[in-house]
């Protein structure tokens, strides 16, 4: 199940994600959903467990055959709904005509690409109309959070003049403003109709921190989705969850 941080941001990113799905499409729909950048294939399984048809993208080769593996335990029923390719999710047009999927995932990856604009305009572009473009980004806005509240003042200090961090990996990537990613939703013609938050009070725990027993796990974690989604908790979230909507209005 992996450990707290990323059992708090999984559970949490499902959770939204079935609120949306549910309000924009008809119970029991068998719905078409791309997941670029899949990973290990969390929300991948998840869906396809679900009854939907899923297809998941991944770059890297041992996340790939990370959720080859995970994919093989499960029924043969769920395994044939499932299809993982090598890819990189800033070429969705080489392998997928417009309008090929309902929703769309993008959990994870922007914070990895320098210019995003162009891989988020070709994600809207195979969406059908009304479908649901989901993306999960670190949170620029509160970059200083995490350092401030483990008393690392330096990084702290700086956070609030840069996009740009070193995450738990070692690697120096990209966050984004909510403001921004949603002017960029707008111009891409998927407009942003919900958003929340993810990671508001667990983001400063260690990446060894263990689960805690069951009945404290389902108050924090229903601690974290209710702050989600509040005001003034969510905007100062580790990450946030983005959802916006091929073909709306605002």
């Amino acid at each position: 199940m992996g450990g707290l941080r990323n059992v708090v941001r999984q559970e949490l990113v499902a959770r939204q994600l079935d609120e949306q799905i549910a309000a924009r499409f008809p119970v029991g729909q068998r719905l078409r959903v791309l997941d670029v950048g899949a990973g290990q294939g969390t929300q991948a399984l998840r869906l396809a467990r679900a009854g939907h048809q899923v297809t998941g993208v991944e770059s890297d080769p041992v996340m790939l055959a990370a959720a080859r593996e995970a994919l093989a335990t499960e029924p043969e029923g769920i395994v044939k709904r499932v299809r993982l390719i090598e890819g990189d999710g800033r070429e969705t047009g080489v392998h997928f005509t417009p309008g090929s999927f309902d929703i769309v995932l993008c959990h994870g990856v922007l914070m990895y690409v320098d210019e995003p604009d162009a891989m988020l305009a070709g994600l809207a572009r195979v969406l059908a109309p009304g479908g649901l473009l989901s993306l999960v980004v670190r949170n620029a806005d509160a970059l200083a959070m995490r350092p401030g509240l483990t008393g690392d003042w330096d990084t702290a200090r700086a956070a609030f003049d840069t996009d740009v961090y070193t995450n738990r990996l070692g690697l120096q990537v990209r966050a984004d403003h909510l403001a921004t990613l949603t002017t960029t939703l707008d111009g891409i013609g998927a407009p942003l109709r919900a958003w929340y938050g993810v990671r508001v009070f667990t983001d400063t725990a260690s990446n060894s921190a263990e689960l805690p027993p069951d009945g404290a796990l389902v108050a924090l974690l229903d601690a974290e989705e209710r702050a989600g989604s509040t005001e003034p908790y969510r905007r100062v979230a580790a990450l946030l969850h983005l959802c916006g909507v091929r073909g709306a209005t605002a």
